[in-house]
């Protein structure tokens, strides 16, 4: 890489996520709505990573569709409305429980005295596990697997396959992840600085630019780490199953980045080469997975 290349590579998610964490916490801090805060530094966030994708992109073979613009798109625009409205009616629905414990211990469970940052930290350990749990029994139980596989049906990494997510899946691991905060009395300032920080490390997560984090591949999930998680190889795909944080891949022995050779270039699900790729054969996939099945083993013995 040239110099520039290399500077980039180092510095442009400490850069992004740390400005958009940052002015998030100061719009909210001057009393800007918290929705408002989130769709802005989101929509900012994409657009940078969606523009230095062009400019520097990792692998040029992502740069273009594979036939599965439609279907993220499809996606986005679909978990953009699902999630929107579950995440309330979930969140509201455990009000009940949080001051049920308030009421029980005389005061409330959240720390929130402590500095924003320190709050956002801890909110981000606790989401992560049951993320981590989530995601890993994803891979692991078969019938919850089959809902999971439309992430990794995706042939390239770019920005937009943070969003490639079957609903029921993104609803076990980007909304009832929330639900400990939300017990704990988590305020709504940082439920909106969990929403960014995985919005746009996700994003990055998946981009298609040459991002190289050094010791920090031991705090985030980041794009070296998950590019491994995307391998036709399942005994390579099983691992990095962290959303925002590597702590609990660490804990539990997932961790995996090799040192010896770079992520695969061809991603996708070794043993399920027809997978659907349009958007409504997507969701409908894991309702007819036999079928889904049947079509990848008799092409692979063809």
């Amino acid at each position: 890489m040239d110099r520039a290349r290399q500077i980039f590579a180092v510095t442009a998610f400490p850069f992004l996520i740390s400005s958009t964490i940052g002015g998030a916490i100061v719009l909210l801090g001057r009393g800007v709505d918290p929705k408002t805060v989130l769709g802005i530094f989101t929509f900012l966030g994409y657009v940078a990573i969606a523009v230095a994708e062009r400019f520097l992109p990792l692998h040029r073979s992502w740069l273009h569709s594979k036939g599965d613009l439609r279907t993220d798109i499809g996606f986005i625009l679909l978990n953009g409305v699902a999630i929107g409205l579950a995440t309330p009616l979930v969140l509201g629905a455990t009000v009940w429980v949080a001051s049920m414990l308030s009421e029980a211990l005389a005061s409330g469970l959240w720390p929130a005295h402590w500095p924003i940052l320190a709050q956002l930290a801890l909110a981000l350990v606790i989401a992560e596990f049951v993320e981590y749990s989530f995601h890993r029994m994803m891979h692991e139980v078969p019938w919850l697997w089959r809902f999971h596989a439309t992430h990794h049906s995706a042939p390239r990494l770019y920005w937009l396959n943070a969003a490639r997510f079957h609903p029921i899946d993104l609803f076990l691991v980007g909304v009832v992840k929330l639900v400990p905060l939300a017990i704990l009395g988590a305020t709504a300032p940082i439920f909106v600085l969990v929403d960014l920080f995985s919005a746009i490390h996700g994003a990055m997560q998946h981009a298609n630019l040459p991002l190289r984090l050094g010791p920090l591949n031991w705090i985030f999930s980041m794009a070296e780490l998950h590019r491994w998680h995307h391998s036709k190889n399942m005994d390579e795909a099983n691992h990095n199953y962290g959303g925002n944080l590597i702590f609990w891949d660490i804990v539990f022995g997932t961790r995996w980045l090799p040192v010896d050779r770079e992520p695969p270039e061809e991603i996708g699900i070794g043993d399920l080469p027809n997978f659907p790729s349009g958007f409504g054969a997507n969701l409908a996939a894991p309702f007819r997975w036999k079928r889904v099945v049947d079509q990848s083993r008799a092409s692979i013995a063809a």
